[in-house]
């Protein structure tokens, strides 16, 4: 028994062959566990793409390590013998290959974290959990910095990995340019289409994608979204193909265009990159630095480059932190007390308000919507319709290829939905026609008019923005940054009031 293997499981998302389990390990005395397991592609109804995508990578993933020299046992999820769990595989894997111990990376999300600490009991072999050091911020680092701060702003966060990093810093210790943000020149309304837009590279199928698209099709037909479309990166070399495709064609004008929304133009000028990112085919430090260098290279301006570091060391890293810091009830919170259903078009985009049937449709076409159209869109109108922020966040979650909880759930419930009361973001993102009209081409094509408030052509986004503010004064009337569409509301005339708010409760009403 003292002479057995270590068992290593790798799962999902962590497609890195550094990644820290296999970094201390020895290959000649390891034995790499990968497996498709029901559970995992079950535990919400996710998007056939993204489906599609993980298992694919996985596949491909595998066959890289053997090339470099690991053992792997794949568990397919087609596998007759397949149990279905991660912890019922490990169990048979065991069963097969009498490990001495096993060593594993940590889990990003606290479901299965609570699987792996289960495992030393469950199984009577030593387990070590190894840090999952592909990100800047440890949790106890975040932690630290959370504990010395009343208010847990993400912009002073950033700050500090700015610093760490290094990345956009003068050799003084200052920030690039004098600022530590431009995000103010990154709210350009969209442009003319005479501009030739950027596309995605689409790559080929090859015949380990194509057996796990026939496979989804098969099993998982009753999920939302299309296979028609698909066109992700399942390799590391075709996730750094499509990562130098936005450094020359896309990333000069991210910044500017970063919130802007066009009809029919899903990707415009973004990434696109935050699935391989968060599989681990990525890494997001050294894509910072790449982008970094084009700046320095005079290739790319600040407000572009500063913009989208900020989105990973920044963003990214910080929901991270507050996942992990604010613990499994963060799911549960509702501090708006909103309950009303999540409405059927948001598994069909069959809507009359164009903003949404586009940002919805694209959605189920290829498991993508950019950040705006997440949080302006179709998280703007959840939050004004009063939608349960816990069915907003399994939503989220099921349909986006780039979803996984430990990002998904802050960014829904936090900043989009308001549910945890301010904890992540100073003010709710709420918005009436006005900001979509002025960020987007969506309401000229709508068949509601943008500048009405009332009436059966009248934007649902404007009633339902009033409506929103009016029902919950008592809990954001205080809030500093609301005073002044408060004042607005307090000077409109009563019976205007009560037309807006009888004008919302028809079309919520017309939702159930």
């Amino acid at each position: 028994m003292t002479d057995g293997p270590f068992l290593i499981p790798v799962l999902g998302d962590q497609l890195t062959p550094d990644i820290a389990a296999l970094r201390h390990a020895d290959k000649a005395r390891s034995v790499v566990l990968m497996m498709e397991v029901a559970d995992e592609t079950r535990y919400v109804r996710h998007h056939k793409a993204k489906i599609a995508f993980i298992l694919s990578a996985m596949r491909h993933h595998a066959d890289r390590l053997r090339a470099l020299g690991w053992t792997v046992d794949y568990v397919k999820l087609d596998d007759p013998a397949n149990s279905g769990s991660f912890t019922a595989e490990v169990a048979r894997a065991i069963a097969r290959h009498h490990p001495v111990a096993i060593h594993v990376t940590e889990a990003g999300e606290w479901r299965v974290r609570a699987m792996l600490e289960d495992w030393e009991l469950r199984f009577g072999l030593p387990v070590t959990i190894h840090e999952d050091d592909r990100f800047l911020c440890s949790h106890a680092e975040f932690d630290s910095w959370a504990a010395a701060r009343k208010q847990l702003r993400m912009e002073f966060f950033y700050r500090d990995m700015r610093r760490k990093t290094g990345l956009l810093m003068t050799s003084a210790g200052n920030p690039e340019g004098g600022e530590w943000n431009y995000d103010a020149e990154n709210r350009k309304p969209p442009p003319g289409r005479d501009l030739l837009m950027p596309q995605p590279v689409r790559f080929r199928s090859d015949a380990v994608t194509q057996d796990v698209l026939a496979l989804v099709a098969d099993r998982f037909a009753d999920h939302i979204g299309s296979l028609d479309h698909f066109h992700f990166a399942v390799t590391h070399e075709e996730a750094m193909r499509e990562q130098r495709r936005f450094l020359d064609e896309a990333l000069p004008r991210f910044g500017d265009y970063q919130d802007a929304m066009l009809t029919d133009e899903p990707f415009l000028w973004h990434s696109i990159l935050s699935p391989y990112i968060n599989a681990g085919l990525l890494d997001p430090l050294a894509l910072c630095q790449a982008v970094e260098a084009r700046y320095r290279a005079g290739k790319v301006p600040l407000n572009a480059t500063e913009g989208f570091i900020r989105q990973i060391i920044g963003w990214r890293e910080y929901v991270r932190g507050i996942y992990w810091h604010e613990g499994p009830d963060y799911a549960q919170r509702n501090a708006l007390g909103a309950t009303r259903p999540l409405p059927g078009f948001y598994w069909t985009g069959e809507t009359d308000m164009h903003c949404m049937a586009q940002a919805i449709g694209q959605t189920i076409d290829h498991a993508y919507a950019h950040h705006i159209q997440r949080l302006m869109i179709t998280g703007n109108f959840a939050l004004l319709a009063g939608i349960d922020p816990h069915q907003v966040h399994v939503w989220y979650l099921e349909v986006y290829a780039d979803a996984y909880e430990w990002v998904e759930l802050p960014n829904t419930l936090g900043m989009s939905q308001f549910a945890d009361g301010g904890l992540l973001g100073s003010k709710p993102y709420a918005a009436s026609g006005a900001y979509i009209n002025r960020m987007s081409d969506y309401c000229k094509s709508c068949r509601y008019d943008v500048k009405q408030r009332v009436g059966e052509d009248a934007c649902p986004f404007n009633a339902l923005y009033w409506d929103f503010l009016a029902r919950n004064e008592k809990l954001l009337g205080g809030n500093m940054r609301l005073a002044m569409p408060y004042r607005n509301w307090a000077k409109m005339a009563q019976p205007d009031r009560a037309a807006i708010r009888d004008q919302a409760a028809r079309f919520l009403t017309s939702l159930d």
